[in-house]
């Protein structure tokens, strides 16, 4: 069948992904109309750690979460939290996490990251070469921290799996005093940690105002508040929100399945909920901080610290629970030196959209013209570009890039 290139695309989701398959969709000359239901960057985008890390982008699967299973449950306060429920779309989606959460099935999905995430960082490049102007800032010092050394050894394992896998990652282990002298937060209490090399950051937020101003000043619509309810394929175009369309682009996160569906992705995209605020700090980090024992992310913002924690298992449209930012803050108050940690602003909870094999969905559905992008967990920031590079060179191609191939949006 003859590929037919679409000339004018609905992009649904104004977070990262959806705004970087709408800039990438542009270079390809195609117009571009991008939707959202709340506003730029009103989903998971907005408050996430901004890590741009694919040394770092793994399945969420993995052996280490299943020790969390029961204290979730009876712990609000635990890094992974699972609400006692009856739900049977989350009770099946964590039934399946589990099975994948085994040694053999993450190196598999491992090695289908591993091609993706090779292109992470030059498709932020290509970003700012093409105009955005928010700029990634490179983190010249990335520590994980840890109390003892036998917690970093858990790290330190996953880092050789990391690298067995194909995924190049350079790092430094030092003592808690060599960390010290590179990050002068760090308190006493951390006397283990890993420097990790060639990663970078954002602010969330800023980068994707400015991306949304590089999509609408190359002449895209950016409508807000409009809560697209359908997509529906009439055979020659795509009708969303009333208006028609050669092809559109499901790029909603954790609302994805409500959209996609109907054009057999059955593949449940489930909510993994994470918090984050900011806070004074003095001095700033260098560099991003991470607590992997306790699974807290902070970050540089400006004069302040993002702090980020907690995957979160409950409906996406749920409200912020103070009890999930006590938690945060209870785990980093004994690790952190010069935070205000009473000084919040900015509290926040996003819907990471989580698949139950780790792997994010992108490509064309049962139907031509509609495609999805989305499903990638923690990592939507991070391979957020490289998403829109990729799926944009399908839409106008025909042809599947191999880095996609194992994110089927039917399998």
């Amino acid at each position: 069948m003859t590929h037919e290139t679409p000339q004018n695309v609905a992009v649904i989701g104004a977070g990262m992904v959806g705004l970087a398959t709408a800039w990438f969709l542009q270079e390809h000359g195609v117009k571009v109309t991008v939707l959202d239901r709340t506003g730029i960057a009103a989903g998971s985008s907005w408050g996430n750690a901004g890590w741009l890390t694919p040394g770092l982008a793994t399945p969420l699967p993995e052996p280490a979460v299943l020790k969390y299973g029961i204290r979730a449950v009876v712990s609000p306060s635990s890094p992974v939290y699972v609400p006692i429920t009856t739900n049977r779309r989350l009770l099946s989606f964590l039934v399946r996490f589990a099975r994948n959460s085994t040694m053999p099935r993450w190196r598999e999905a491992m090695a289908a990251l591993v091609p993706i995430n090779s292109l992470a960082l030059s498709a932020f490049d290509t970003l700012k070469d093409g105009g955005v102007s928010e700029p990634t800032v490179a983190a010249d010092s990335f520590i994980a921290a840890y109390r003892t050394t036998e917690e970093r050894e858990v790290l330190l394992e996953e880092i050789e799996h990391i690298r067995a896998s194909g995924q190049p990652l350079e790092f430094d282990v030092l003592t808690g005093d060599e960390a010290r002298s590179v990050e002068p937060s760090l308190s006493p209490a951390i006397g283990a940690a890993i420097r990790l090399h060639d990663q970078r950051f954002i602010t969330p937020s800023l980068y994707v105002d400015s991306l949304a101003e590089a999509v609408r000043q190359r002449g895209a619509r950016i409508i807000s508040g409009v809560r697209v309810s359908s997509v529906k394929d009439r055979g020659h175009v795509v009708s969303v929100a009333g208006e028609d369309y050669d092809a559109a682009v499901i790029a909603s996160g954790a609302w994805l399945n409500d959209l996609a569906g109907p054009f057999g992705v059955k593949l449940p995209v489930q909510a993994g909920r994470g918090y984050s605020f900011t806070v004074p700090i003095d001095p700033v980090p260098r560099g991003p901080v991470y607590f992997p024992a306790q699974r807290v992310a902070c970050t540089p913002a400006g004069d302040r610290l993002r702090i980020a924690g907690m995957m979160e298992f409950r409906p996406a449209d749920a409200g912020l629970d103070t009890r999930r930012i006590e938690a945060i803050v209870n785990e980093a108050r004994p690790l952190l030196l010069g935070a205000e940690l009473g000084s919040r602003r900015d509290e926040w909870v996003g819907a990471r959209p989580c698949t139950p094999d780790g792997l994010p969905v992108i490509g064309p559905t049962k139907s031509p013209r509609v495609y999805v992008a989305g499903g990638h967990g923690m990592w939507g920031v991070t391979l957020g570009p490289a998403t829109g590079q990729l799926l944009a060179e399908r839409m106008v191609t025909g042809r599947l890039p191999v880095q996609l191939r194992p994110f089927d949006p039917l399998r």
